[in-house]
C-alpha cells in the first residue's frame, strides 16, 4: 500500500456552490482520502467561457492509497454522484474537482495529465494553493507555487474574493 501526496482544487458555480464545496470534502474522506489542508474558498471569475456564473474556487492537499487513475476515478464519481453533468468544456458546473499535483509525478495518459495542464495559468487555482503549499514545486517547470502566482498577469488575480472556509 502507497501514501500519495495530492493536491486538489475544487470548484463550483451552480446550484449552491459552497455546499456543493463541502459535500464533496465529506464523498472524497469517506472514500478514504485523508484531508491534511484546505485553502479558504474564494469567489472567481469564469475563465474560458466568461459568460457564465461566478465560481467559488479552494484547493486541498491531501494523502491517498489511490493510484493516479483510481483517484480520478473516484473524483469522477464524486462529481456526477453531486449532480455533475457533461457540458460544455469550461462550462458551469455542479461541482469540479481536479488533480492538480501527484506527488511530484509527471504524467500524461489519456483523460489524466499531471500536473494540471493549465494550473499554472489559473489564478483560481493557485491563490488557493499558495495558502496551504506555497512552496510546493510544479515538477516540469520547477517553480513554486508562489513564484507562479506572483507571475501571473494580474487579470488572472483581479477580482478574487475571499468568501468563507469550509
Amino acid at each position: 500500500m502507497s501514501d500519495h501526496k495530492v493536491v486538489l482544487a475544487l470548484g463550483a458555480n451552480l446550484g449552491n456552490r459552497l455546499e456543493a464545496l463541502k459535500k464533496a470534502i465529506i464523498k472524497l474522506e469517506s472514500c478514504g482520502i485523508r484531508t491534511e489542508a484546505k485553502s479558504r474558498v474564494w469567489e472567481t471569475k469564469p475563465w474560458g467561457v466568461t459568460e457564465q456564473p461566478l465560481f467559488l474556487n479552494m484547493c486541498m492537499t491531501a494523502r491517498t492509497d489511490l493510484e493516479p487513475i483510481e483517484l480520478l476515478c473516484l473524483l469522477k464519481k464524486t462529481e456526477a454522484e453531486l449532480g455533475r453533468s457533461a457540458g460544455t468544456r469550461w462550462g458551469p458546473r455542479e461541482i469540479d474537482i481536479d488533480v492538480i499535483f501527484f506527488d511530484s509525478l509527471s504524467l500524461k495518459v489519456p483523460k489524466l495529465e499531471i500536473p494540471h495542464p493549465r494550473m499554472h495559468e489559473r489564478g483560481f487555482v493557485l491563490r488557493p494553493l499558495i495558502e496551504i503549499a506555497p512552496d510546493i514545486v510544479h515538477p516540469i517547470l520547477g517553480k513554486s507555487a508562489a513564484e507562479l502566482f506572483e507571475e501571473l498577469p494580474d487579470s488572472e488575480k483581479d477580482g478574487m474574493v475571499w468568501i468563507s472556509e469550509v
